[in-house]
């Protein structure tokens, strides 16, 4: 890294900070912590949404699945609207109908108290997974653009981010969550300029070395096969998963409290799910040109291989590129928008991990329905936000040695 480098980097991550600090004084009552009072814009809150779908699973995971095979996981992305369709028709109302901050308090007025419990412990796993494969995720990039130990990275980002959301409640994940969309979209824009810039052939030899060996291929379109990555397997998987994230992950629901109507909770879902789609694809498209970019230098893909190690070495792709071939002050840009891709993610992890904690198993279990005042629901809140955060950063330095890709992992252990 060079001095304009880490001068990008470090005020970015100053502003982010700062934005924590400035919402601090909105998030000194519980309301405010988990839900901002109700009274954000729609447009905010959707760009937050997309924030949170470019963690640095996309950001690192997608450009390595595509470098090393096609674009058939794309298609996961084609299935988000349908599920926005559903969500905006029927769970939005749902929600803001019943007025329970927790996605789960439904469950055991249905079916008992076992429910509600059941799907929060659930809950809290794949959000440590997801923190865990986040934080793996952009440490692996810092890692070979820096040359910063791994697991200090992991334990430096994890504090960060714990640090701004304890400060800042929702109100500030969704702001920064807002900035940060912005700038990951703008480094995979430079990304793909530069890459395309400096193939050997130019833009044309670029899409035709990925032409000829069919980069762009969606997968098998064979209706009949259930047992491997075909077009209709991946985009059922999407739906579920998406009608998962958009019907009962607190993440969502929590968000369509904070926003100031049902409508705009509802514009908040399609602002999300429109922006995401196509710069999805501009990640793929990443991936798909560094297959093309380093196909010309083989010398420098065994380099990789070796300096990955045990690690599946398609993950390590782009930060190489990030490494040896951005101009200066570029590369700090690039490593920020991966910083925002993790820390979009990771802090509505914690803050949705905090408010069910206090919600469901504090209020539940250890008051047993009986009110919580405030002073106690704050101190309850920011004990959680830590403790999850310490959880999550602990579980990235367990994954540290993992062989598979990262986004194979998240699937799988989301699964």
């Amino acid at each position: 890294m060079r001095t304009a480098d880490h001068l990008v980097l470090l005020v970015y991550l100053a502003v982010v900070v700062g934005v924590g600090c400035w919402f601090a004084r909105r998030s000194g009552s519980a309301d405010g912590f988990m839900k901002a009072g109700g009274r954000l814009p729609g447009w905010v809150i959707g760009l937050s949404l997309f924030g949170t779908y470019l963690s640095s699973n996309t950001f690192i995971g997608v450009p390595g699945k595509a470098y090393g095979g096609n674009w058939n996981a794309f298609v996961f992305s084609l299935s988000i609207p349908i599920a926005v369709f559903i969500a905006a028709r029927f769970f939005v109302r749902f929600y803001r109908e019943g007025g329970a901050i927790s996605a789960y308090q439904h469950l055991e007025e249905r079916f008992g108290l076992w429910a509600r419990i059941y799907a929060v412990i659930c809950y809290l796993l794949t959000q440590v997974a997801r923190t865990a494969t986040i934080m793996l995720g952009v440490a692996i990039g810092l890692q070979q653009v820096t040359g910063w130990n791994l697991e200090t990275i992991i334990l430096a980002s994890g504090l960060l981010v714990t640090l701004y959301t304890l400060l800042g409640g929702i109100e500030a994940v969704i702001w920064t969550d807002a900035i940060q969309s912005v700038v990951l979209t703008l480094g995979a824009l430079l990304v793909i300029g530069i890459l395309l810039f400096a193939h050997p052939d130019g833009a044309s030899g670029a899409f035709a070395t990925a032409f000829d060996q069919d980069k762009f291929s969606l997968g098998s379109w064979d209706p009949a096969d259930l047992a491997t990555s075909t077009v209709w397997v991946v985009l059922l998987y999407g739906l579920f998963i998406n009608l998962t994230n958009f019907g009962i992950d607190q993440n969502y629901v929590q968000r369509y409290h904070a926003a100031r109507s049902e409508a705009a909770a509802r514009r908040s879902l399609w602002i999300g799910a429109l922006l995401y789609v196509p710069v999805s694809l501009l990640f793929f498209l990443v991936g798909t040109l560094l297959f093309s970019f380093y196909e010309a230098r083989p010398d420098e893909v065994a380099a990789i291989r070796e300096m990955a190690g045990d690690r599946k070495f398609e993950d390590s792709i782009l930060p190489h590129f990030m490494a040896h071939h951005l101009p200066p002050g570029v590369g700090g840009l690039i490593l920020a928008a991966l910083a925002a891709a993790a820390m979009s993610t990771i802090d509505t992890s914690l803050n949705s991990s905090a408010t069910i904690t206090l919600k469901d198993l504090w209020g539940r279990l250890v008051r047993r329905g009986k009110s919580v005042d405030e002073e106690e629901a704050m101190k309850v809140l920011r004990i959680a936000t830590v403790g999850w955060g310490l959880v999550g950063t602990g579980s990235a330095l367990l994954l540290t040695g993992n062989a598979k890709n990262i986004l194979d992992t998240w699937w799988q252990l989301s699964g």
